[in-house]
């Protein structure tokens, strides 16, 4: 029987990290997700930012910041490809000038990627992004259990009178029954906000919300043990918005916040999510015209690619 090849990125001592295709860890690119068990697809959309706008070029920036990584995960033992057919698929063609049909599109697209039994991990685009794809996984998995990392909890009922933008998400989700509010965590919630009761909302719902304060100064490992138990048992989506992330970190995004998690906490957090059904995940709100060092986005490669090392079939080298 002949083993299966799967993709490989592009090595370093085979051509130059500045040089190669311009994919996700530069691996090989392909039209459609049938025949990969996962997929990096990007989402060039910002129309639903309500601050700084920029987030449109996340993905071309955040597979340039890619070239760096390497197929082996020395840390945790993750060898994903060695496991799992991977590759980059390209971006979602959005209606760059209409919100409502924008999100038909990407529900469109990510039942096509679905249908296909791959896993996608996504690089944004602002956070409205997240809607349409959970709803088109929904339509597989029924209602989705959920890691959310963000300074903001999303749950807006409007903004500006518009009821689909980056703020709103999580509240349509739960509305339109596409998450599992007993399996939703919320982590690295903080700043200002417009009442004391501003995440009242998503506790009303069953998710637990974890503001930043309780995360400051300690390892995000023993919340991650409760994490696992609490979603356990059907499908997870993270969905990783880099605002969670302290701005002296990344800088690179439309609504900065000060005092929030560090990049040792976020590898902690999607690290932690080894075993869980995760059925997808996404990174966004990365903004390139506000990220002068490339270092917003490179920390955005590197989360996406622990987020494939946690997906359910990589087999590991303990």
């Amino acid at each position: 029987m002949t083993e299966k090849k799967f993709n490989q990125p592009l090595g370093g001592n085979e051509m130059p990290r500045f040089g190669g295709p311009a994919t996700m860890l530069r691996l090989p690119s392909r039209e459609t997700a049938e025949g990969l068990d996962a997929c990096f697809v990007g989402i060039p959309f910002d129309i639903g930012t309500s601050n700084r706008p920029g987030a449109r070029l996340a993905p071309r920036q955040i597979r340039d910041e890619s070239r760096m990584l390497r197929p082996f995960n020395v840390a945790t033992g993750a060898a994903p490809f060695e496991s799992i057919q991977v590759a980059d698929i390209g971006d979602v063609a959005i209606n760059t000038f209409n919100l409502e049909k924008s999100m038909g599109i990407i529900e469109q697209a990510y039942t096509e990627i679905a249908s296909h039994d791959c896993i996608p991990l996504t690089m944004g685009g602002d956070h409205t992004i997240t809607l349409p794809i959970l709803r088109a996984l929904a339509k597989k998995h029924g209602p989705i259990g959920l890691i959310h990392v963000d300074a903001h909890a999303d749950i807006n009922d409007h903004m500006f009178g518009e009821k689909i933008a980056h703020g709103t998400p999580f509240r349509r989700a739960m509305e339109e029954g596409l998450l599992d509010g007993n399996r939703v965590v919320q982590i690295g919630l903080r700043g200002t906000g417009y009442s004391s009761e501003e995440f009242d909302w998503s506790r009303e719902q069953g998710f637990r919300v974890v503001q930043a304060e309780e995360c400051w100064n300690k390892s995000l490992a023993g919340l991650m043990d409760e994490v696992r138990e609490q979603v356990a048992g059907g499908p997870v989506y993270i969905t990783f918005d880099i605002d969670g992330i302290d701005p002296a970190y990344a800088p690179g995004t439309g609504t900065a916040e000060i005092a929030g998690l560090t990049v040792p906490q976020a590898l902690e957090i999607i690290r932690g999510s080894r075993g869980l059904n995760v059925i997808g995940g996404d990174l966004v709100e990365v903004s390139p015209p506000y990220d002068t060092t490339g270092n917003t986005s490179l920390l955005g490669a590197n989360l996406l690619y622990e987020m494939l090392c946690v997906l359910p079939a990589v087999k590991y080298q303990d």
